[in-house]
């Protein structure tokens, strides 16, 4: 679906356009750069931030006072106009809490989370509860404050001024002003015509997503319902952001432009500026700040804020990362002496004699690692050995954290509290202290670790003949990695050298492990094809990987991670574990299980998707996750292109589906909400990574409980399902802190190898831009096609759901025609990466070649061969 265009209404309301003030400069010579987390051990951001408490409207009187005392009297008088008078409130006032209760009770408002277009931070939505159309925020003044992420209260407006959404429309991007003019329709409603029914005049009522219909309205129209914030319930974002300061001559105060467009610039004291920030502010144009937002008045397009760290310069990894993190609330500070006064004292530590005898030995099994090659957190481990019947006895072996990390202790609470560890292209965050995560419980070559095994006997086609869960020990013979594993999958008659391996137990020959590997990959290749023979789905996007030089950690080169067989191997044997464990928690404690669901992908956007699959010639089944795996690999042709257009496909199917979250199964009240869509199976959760993951903890927790090998599961429903919130939380952080990490040496590696050239498929076609994939790099960047140099002008038409552009090129040599290039869903380009003159925002530049005539015609002639075929 398009973006949505703003009317005029609404731009009046839009936020200034801000400038970036990323100037390269001199470094800051303000007080001293905090050292990098690297060296400091990642030094508490939480001695320096002013904490920030949550809130259902403004910030609490308290801590208004108290910003007053600490400037002396309001920097920018919010009261008066320059002109004396009083100053117009911009945003409304909120509703009190009980209002707010009581409207969401009687269906009048809506409660949901803020998401702002990263894009176009005028755009905004909520998730509509009722699987429609996600409802729309247009412009900065209908959020009322509100931030990305915050969970709000909205109050859906008057259907004339629902937004028009229009998918057949042909206009001309050099004179849309005039287009738009001449068709008004755009920007106001559709009114119906009315009827006479029992004698009253009737205007029939139109659901959100219905298309209008009548003499005036356009082909394929819909509304789209749109909305106010009227309260912000809980304050979900950080309000900590990362910028840069500028100087206005004559201020008390300075202006903080964050990184981030969708917050809004913030004033800050000068008092709380560099002391040499007034007469050498020049020097501080490249220099990153963090700042905490403390107020935003309602008459002030700027919220007020304290600058609460110096990070560094702009571009230098360290101060973008420690900024990263920080922004995202990831608490990277030294675990507290308290914390660490839970671990075990006498080291080197041993297993003792008690312990051991509770638990099955299984020292003297042949169990190894699979992982990176640069992972210590070593949380897995595997075996597998023939039986004289022809079965296979198959184990899964995981750390046994929960042995270490008692129940309501200060670790607990600072597992509990992280949820997750947070990995970066050039370190990890851990959730744990060091002692645990890469030692005590990492599962270390030829050592001695405790752990929590399910060991199943399975026939060769891995069908589960029998099952068993418990607490074990076991010491690893060897410490494979993914490409050792790939090798031996490969090169299954070779005998590998002594050399050719890791440090490995002398008890276990090489051929004997290698062996089991060649067992366990053609079981999983077996129990893969089950899976997706029965419904499941999985939708590959590939990943950028980063080779750095060991001194400096600058990214020396960049490549797709390739996911192989070995990869596979793993994954097959870590959900069979999960599925099994999760079953077993569900029927022991069918009230406090903590399970994995993944709601099915919304109704309304997957009936868009398929409607414009339709339009495109492609024979894409979305009916189910089986049905769309399957029509997925089979509709992008074969050629060297097929893997590419398979990716764009993703994401393109990846849009309408819903997050996988973590919930507690006494909180509903029906079954059907556990399921796990992609997986397609009933129940699913996650215990095979307690290292880095809190809710596994929880899991093995209740397994324990579930043997009888220890104390009673003490939580409660609410309590587990409060927990769930947190670690869903806590995991969406990490994934984006993982984004954006990779973006920052993505961005570091353009600066130092680029220009970088690539060819590029197009993802998506809007009015005036289009998105598209680079093949070498697989990196989505939006074109626009007002900054294409050599473009005279170009031509945007939509027929349905499907949209394309035509550019027109100016003539190489003017005596010649000018030359026109369409581009659609597939069309190939080539464009060029190039870092922009601030930091290190880079920017794709549309490439006008010889070869783009032969893009197009392999583009056209793949979706001509797939309309032809369906």
């Amino acid at each position: 679906m398009d973006p949505p265009r703003v009317s005029k209404k609404a731009q009046q309301n839009r936020e200034p356009k801000r400038s970036q003030n990323q100037n390269q400069s001199s470094a800051s010579p303000f007080v001293s750069h905090p050292r990098s987390p690297s060296s400091s051990g990642f030094k508490s951001k939480r001695k320096s931030l002013p904490k920030n408490p949550e809130g259902t409207s403004t910030s609490p009187e308290s801590k208004v006072m108290k910003l007053q005392q600490l400037r002396g009297g309001s920097f920018a008088d919010k009261s008066t106009s320059k002109a004396g008078g009083v100053k117009k409130q911009m945003f409304e006032s909120y509703m009190s809490p009980e209002e707010v209760s009581h409207g969401l009770k009687r269906g009048e408002l809506i409660q949901g989370q803020l998401r702002i277009n990263p894009k176009n931070y005028h755009e905004a939505y909520i998730s509509s509860p009722d699987d429609e159309w996600d409802i729309f925020l247009d412009g900065v003044i209908p959020r009322n404050r509100a931030l990305n992420g915050d969970i709000v209260a909205v109050q859906v407006l008057p259907r004339k001024e629902w937004k028009v959404v229009r998918s057949d429309t042909e206009y001309e991007g050099a004179n849309k002003l005039e287009v738009q003019r001449e068709n008004p329709v755009q920007k106001t409603a559709y009114s119906p015509r009315p009827q006479l029914i029992h004698n009253k005049v009737v205007f029939p009522l139109l659901e959100p997503g219905d298309p209008l219909e009548g003499p005036s309205a356009p082909n394929h129209e819909k509304l789209q319902r749109t909305a106010k914030v009227v309260n912000i319930i809980k304050k979900k974002h950080s309000r900590v952001v990362m910028g840069f300061l500028k100087f206005l001559p004559g201020k008390p105060f300075a202006t903080f432009s964050p990184r981030d467009h969708r917050v809004p610039r913030i004033n800050i004291p000068l008092y709380d500026c560099p002391k040499d920030f007034s007469f050498l502010s020049g020097n501080y144009t490249s220099t990153l700040f963090m700042c905490q937002i403390m107020d935003w008045a309602s008459n002030s397009n700027f919220a007020e804020g304290r600058l609460a760290k110096t990070l560094g310069d702009a571009g230098d990894i360290e101060s973008e990362t420690e900024g990263i993190l920080i922004e995202n609330d990831v608490d990277f500070s030294n675990f507290s002496d308290e914390v660490l006064d839970c671990l075990p004292k006498n080291l080197p530590w041993a297993i003792p004699d008690e312990e051991m005898r509770r638990r099955k030995d299984l020292r003297k099994e042949c169990i190894f690692t699979i992982d990176s090659a640069t992972a210590k957190d070593l949380d897995d481990a595997l075996s597998c050995k023939r039986l004289p019947d022809g079965n296979f006895e198959v184990g899964v072996h995981i750390a046994d954290v929960s042995y270490f990390v008692e129940e309501d202790n200060a670790l607990d609470a600072i597992a509990s509290q992280r949820a997750t560890s947070v990995y970066l292209v050039q370190k990890m965050v851990p959730m744990l202290p060091h002692l645990l995560c890469e030692e005590l419980c990492s599962l270390n070559p030829l050592t001695d670790r405790l752990t929590f095994s399910v060991i199943w006997k399975l026939t060769p086609e891995g069908k589960i003949l029998s099952e068993w869960f418990g607490r074990s020990v076991i010491r690893s013979c060897a410490k494979l990695t993914y490409d050792h594993t790939q090798s031996m999958i490969e090169a299954p008659g070779v005998m590998f050298s002594a050399r050719e391996l890791p440090l490995m137990d002398l008890e276990h020959p090489i051929d004997e492990i290698h062996q089991a590997v060649l067992s366990l990959h053609s079981i999983a290749k077996n129990l893969r094809a089950q899976r997706f023979s029965q419904g499941a789905l999985k939708l590959d996007q590939l990943k950028m990987s980063f080779t750095l030089d060991e001194e400096t950690m600058m990214p020396q080169e960049c490549h797709l991670y390739q996911y192989k067989d070995s990869n596979k191997l793993v994954e097959e044997f870590m959900l069979l574990a999960n599925m099994a464990a999760a079953q077993r928690i569900y029927d022991c404690f069918p009230k406090q299980a903590l399970l994995r669901c993944h709601p099915p992908p919304k109704a309304k956007m997957v009936d868009e998707l398929r409607e414009l699959f339709d339009q495109l010639g492609l024979a894409i089944d979305l009916s189910s996750a089986g049905a769309l795996h399957k029509s997925l690999h089979s509709a992008v042709g074969d050629d060297k292109y097929s893997s590419v257009r398979n990716e764009v496909l993703t994401h393109m199917c990846v849009k309408p589906m819903q997050m996988a979250l973590y919930l507690c199964s006494g909180s509903y009240d029906q079954e059907q909400h556990f399921k796990h869509y992609s997986l397609n199976v009933p129940l699913y959760t996650h215990f095979t990574s307690p290292i880095r993951r809190y809710a596994d903890i929880i899991v093995h927790r209740l397994l324990i409980s579930s043997l009888n090998y220890g104390p009673d599961f003490r939580l409660s429903t609410e309590e587990v399902q409060k927990k769930a919130l947190l670690c869903n939380e806590k995991k969406s952080m990490s994934k984006r802190v993982q984004e954006l990490s990779s973006e920052l040496f993505f961005g570091v590696f353009v600066k130092e190898c680029g220009p970088l050239e690539s060819e590029a498929m197009v993802m998506w076609v809007l009015d005036e831009s289009f998105d598209v994939m680079l093949l070498r790099y697989r990196v989505q960047k939006r074109i626009y096609c007002k900054s294409v140099v050599g473009l005279k002008s170009f031509h945007y038409r939509k027929v349905g759901m499907k949209s394309e552009l035509t550019l027109v090129w100016n003539p190489e040599n003017p005596e010649d025609p000018p030359v026109e290039q369409v581009i659609t869903v597939f069309t190939l380009v080539d464009v060029q990466l190039r870092t922009n003159t601030a930091g290190l925002k880079y920017s794709a530049v549309l490439q006008r070649h010889d070869n783009q005539n032969h893009h197009n015609e392999v583009a056209s002639s793949y979706l001509d061969l797939s309309s032809s075929t369906n």
